[in-house]
């Protein structure tokens, strides 16, 4: 059984502990949505190069006779 003076110093240590978990699930959120922005990016950046602009040919692709 827990003893007052164990109940009071989990009391007084919860503030702190839970802070510091809400800090590192935001921490770790961050990174992820900032690894979800790259990668957004550099797929839109590869779309644009595939788009063909009429009149304009693509280096990967003969234009058709």
């Amino acid at each position: 059984m827990y003893t007052p003076t164990a109940l009071v110093a989990t009391a007084v240590r919860w503030p702190v502990v839970s802070q510091q978990r809400a800090r590192r699930n935001a921490m770790i959120a961050s990174n992820a949505l900032a690894q979800r922005r790259v990668e957004l990016d550099e797929v839109e950046e590869f779309l644009a190069t595939q788009v063909e602009r009429p009149g304009q040919e693509t280096a990967n692709r003969p234009t058709s006779r």
